[in-house]
């Protein structure tokens, strides 16, 4: 059974990085074919898909209304992978996901979710 979960800081100031960790375990980030993506909702709003990476390491696509501003990476000793959110704004507060994707548009395991809050 593939678990996900997301870690990082709760509050974040503006104009900062945010920086999130998702770890996971019962799959391997490397397995064919497996993408990764973090999706976050804003307070109110709808789910947000923000970017993913895929088993070969490749910053696969991102949203491009966040591009600019998000970077993706991982770490295969640890299993991990990493989303950083530059010049957060109070409009970045969400609950940010990290996703499994089996491939195909198959949606696997989601993480608990994070709750990160942008605020001076």
């Amino acid at each position: 059974q593939v678990q996900l979960r997301e870690s990082g800081p709760g509050l974040v100031k503006p104009s900062q990085t945010l920086s999130l960790t998702c770890t996971v375990s019962g799959a391997s980030l490397t397995t064919d074919y497996y993408y990764w993506h973090w999706i976050r909702q804003a307070p109110g709003k709808g789910l947000e898909w923000m970017g993913l990476i895929n088993w070969r390491g490749d910053t696969a696509g991102y949203n491009p209304s966040l591009k600019s501003r998000t970077s993706l990476s991982r770490d295969t000793s640890k299993n991990q992978f990493t989303l950083q959110l530059s010049s957060v704004t109070p409009e970045d507060t969400a609950v940010y996901y990290c996703v499994h994707e089996i491939g195909g548009g198959t949606w696997g395991s989601w993480g608990q979710g994070t709750q990160v809050t942008v605020s001076s």
